[in-house]
């Protein structure tokens, strides 16, 4: 059984976003939390009934309308008609793990206790989410400025009966799907949809799940090295620790002792360790400087990520001990869409060195005796002449992908809210683009295994050959020709899920 989650505003990670998104771990709320919860609650409750100025979205319209005074009698009103008319996302929809991962991020927010929903609000967004009741949200239409305005706004819809949502695959109303999972809609209290709205939890989500996968990418990058440097006959000397601590930069570190730890105990190594070969190829010998390199910048996008993961990024915050609500930019999703452009940047690398293995894994001219295109019979067989077309493909992609969204701005709300972040941007982009990297690495992995078997009988390290393992688990070696757009997909699904890199573990002992 997997563990519940508790939340409090304080302590949420990656790996738990990981697991309650994907792995659907249920979620409870902390004491601790109902406790600051309802502190913050009442010092709303008094703004909105009894406090004469002004107060943001409690009182007051939003955006360009902040001067627009709201009697009273129609603070609840304005909170749903908020979440009305900030729900005009358009496109695709968010996959179901990227809501899932939001509804758990804005409900740990929620539990710091700065915006003043009410407990009973957030216990009934985290029962949608353990009873499987998963908002339909369009993934466009938010430009990350006072956070992730229309996602939010879909996903908070269905808590008070409307809008859409998803339980077992069935797209059903708000209302029906609550009823469905055995809920019943809630009325939202002054400020409510307000904080339900206003908060980066898509582009976190996002970060948060992409980093995991971008995490196992990088681990999975290593793993192909390894196995093209034997199947190309490589040296390891590039990849000596001596080496890397006259430049000690932490990634590539960790990139060259992964690779030499694959590489321990090949008997393809030392067969060629006194041939005529002074120096290999930059996609072989510089590895380390760019697998590491990718690693650095993950680093920062984790910083980034895990700090907005237990942030207050609420309009206005609730300060208790102050008696203060207070206006402020922390929804501003600038942070995010920096750490969401250099997560797409990093991951895309690893994906175009990969590439280059790959060509030099399938020419003649460059594999130093492995015949073309990884095929005994050339000519009746193509052998992986097009699976290297397709890595080309995707990583070509990827540099177009790669421009930033987050150096643009668009203002909006006339004038009022004049510069923003462009994160829902970033996030969608670096999706794709680790897709597209999966898939990549997943083919070089095909084409390493292919290749270091013409090599027999001499036999890889131990590590590459628990690589070389795993990929033949999936997809059999490619004699004639058959399509292996399957192959390619069960690989990078592989990757994406963690079990290859797992499955190499296991033999070898945790990789860096």
């Amino acid at each position: 059984m997997i563990a519940t989650r508790s939340l409090n505003g304080e302590d949420l990670g990656v790996a738990d976003v990981w697991a309650v998104a994907v792995e659907r771990a249920p979620v409870a709320l902390d004491e601790r939390a109902r406790e600051h919860m309802r502190a913050a609650r009442a010092l709303v409750e008094r703004a909105a009934h009894g406090a004469s100025e002004h107060t943001y979205g409690v009182n007051t319209g939003f955006g360009r309308f902040v001067n627009r005074a709201i009697p009273e009698e129609l603070t609840e009103e304005l909170q749903v008609r908020l979440l009305r008319s900030h729900a005009c996302g358009v496109g695709e929809r968010y996959a179901d793990e990227i809501v899932r991962a939001a509804m758990l991020l804005r409900a740990n927010t929620l539990a710091k206790g700065y915006s003043g929903a009410r407990v009973e609000t957030v216990e009934l967004l985290l029962e949608c989410l353990n009873r499987g009741l998963v908002p339909a949200v369009p993934a466009r239409g938010s430009v990350g400025a006072s956070g992730d305005l229309a996602p939010l706004a879909h996903l908070a819809l269905p808590l008070i009966g409307e809008g859409e949502a998803w339980v077992d695959g069935e797209r059903l109303t708000g209302a029906e799907a609550l009823s469905r999972v055995g809920l019943a809609p809630t009325r939202l209290a002054a400020k409510e949809g307000l904080s339900l709205v206003n908060g980066t939890q898509f582009m976190a989500a996002v970060g948060a799940l992409g980093l995991v996968r971008a995490r196992r990418l990088a681990k999975t990058a290593d793993l192909a090295c390894a196995l093209s440097l034997e199947a190309l006959q490589g040296s390891r000397t590039s990849f000596l620790p001596q080496i890397q601590a006259l430049r000690p930069l932490r990634g590539q570190a960790a990139a060259a002792a992964n690779v030499l730890r694959l590489l321990e105990g090949s008997a393809i190594i030392e067969s060629h360790r006194w041939c005529d070969k002074v120096q290999d190829a930059y996609s072989l010998r510089c590895a380390p400087q760019v697998h590491g390199a990718a690693r650095d910048l993950l680093d920062y996008v984790d910083y980034t990520v895990s700090t907005e993961l237990n942030a207050a990024t609420d309009n206005p915050l609730v300060l208790v001990e102050e008696e203060l609500l207070v206006s402020n930019g922390n929804f501003h999703g600038q942070p995010l869409a920096f750490a969401l452009d250099a997560l797409a940047m990093a991951v895309s690398e690893l994906a175009s060195i990969s590439e280059r293995r790959v060509e030099r894994l399938v020419n003649p001219n460059l594999s130093d005796g492995l015949p073309a295109f990884l095929t005994a019979d050339g000519g009746l067989n193509s052998g992986f002449m097009i699976p290297q077309y397709v890595a080309a493909a995707l990583v070509s992609e990827n540099k177009v992908l790669c421009h930033p969204a987050s150096v643009d701005s668009i203002p909006t709300s006339a004038g009022q809210e004049d510069h923003v972040s462009m994160g829902n941007a970033a996030g969608l982009k670096a999706l794709q683009v680790l897709g597209n990297a999966e898939r990549a690495l997943a083919i070089e992995l095909l084409a390493g295994a292919q290749a270091v078997e013409f090599l027999a009988p001499l036999e890889p390290g131990a590590g590459v050959a628990a690589v070389r393992r795993f990929v033949r688990s999936l997809s059999p070696r490619l004699g004639d020709d058959r399509s292996l757009a399957a192959d390619i997909e069960a690989v990078a699904s592989a990757i994406r899920d963690g079990s290859a890199v797992a499955a190499v573990e296991a033999e070898v002992g945790e990789l860096e």
